[in-house]
């Protein structure tokens, strides 16, 4: 196993953890609820500031400029081979988890698995034109297996072939494994890079608005500031139960 394997997300925090179940709770914080109440208010008040910021950041990402792709790079899934708008499956956006799995590794990232684990169900995804896939530098013959018992459905393709990985910083020349998203748009079948992001840039993601936010086209929902060429609709009326979508994941 590899040293970026041993150190991949996890660290041992035992000993933080037993801190943890020492501590005990401090008085000074015990309140009436009054003064709960008064102490909560403020602190809503910056929260609600916070969302704002980040309803900008989001417009300005959704206004960044984007970059053509003109290299052939060719995956690998279970019995066939595809190219990079292949993995659109037919939607207008494409996100990428790079999903750190190292070629001689036994099995995938345990941090990159919790956060599989926690993305949501790809039908809503979908519904806002929305295609997102892992991909790995491992071969599908190790790939598939993990996929299995982990007992996951996403759409997993392998990079073993190509320079993908090396290209989006997933591998580095030294051949270290890191995680991290891009985003890719399509449009008369020529395929845009819009965004990437990493480290600490993926920790908020994991729910449809989290990864929605960070493409071209948002939400798109009536009240974003979005490019002119994005289709909106009121917000809520998209909503609906994974399986009345016309186009679900079942």
């Amino acid at each position: 196993m590899s040293e970026s394997m041993k150190h991949c997300c996890s660290k041992n925090n035992t000993a933080d953890n037993e801190q943890l179940r020492k501590t005990h709770v401090n008085q000074a914080m015990i309140v009436t609820k009054e003064d709960w109440n008064k102490a909560h208010q403020a602190f809503l008040k910056k929260e609600k500031e916070h969302t704002r910021e980040r309803d900008k950041l989001n417009a300005e990402r959704r206004h960044l400029p984007m970059v053509e792709i003109t290299k052939n790079y060719t995956f690998n899934g279970l019995k066939e081979q595809y190219s990079l708008l292949d993995l659109f499956a037919g939607k207008k956006q494409l996100i990428v988890y790079h999903f750190m799995f190292d070629p001689s590794w036994a099995e995938g990232c345990d941090g990159c698995s919790m956060m599989v684990d926690n993305i949501g169900h790809q039908a809503h995804l979908r519904a806002r034109d929305t295609t997102l896939v892992l991909i790995s530098r491992a071969p599908m013959e190790k790939i598939h297996p993990f996929k299995k018992r982990m007992e996951w459905t996403l759409p997993w393709y392998s990079s073993f072939n190509s320079d993908f990985n090396y290209d989006f910083g997933a591998t580095t020349k030294q051949g270290e494994e890191t995680h991290g998203y891009s985003v890719f748009l399509q449009d008369n079948n020529k395929v845009y890079h819009t965004y990437s992001t990493g480290a600490r840039g993926v920790e908020y993601l994991g729910s449809n608005w989290s990864y929605l936010d960070i493409t071209p086209m948002g939400r798109q929902e009536d009240w974003e500031n979005s490019p002119t060429w994005v289709r909106k609709t009121p917000r809520y009326e998209w909503w609906k139960h994974h399986d009345k979508y016309t186009d679900s994941l079942s």
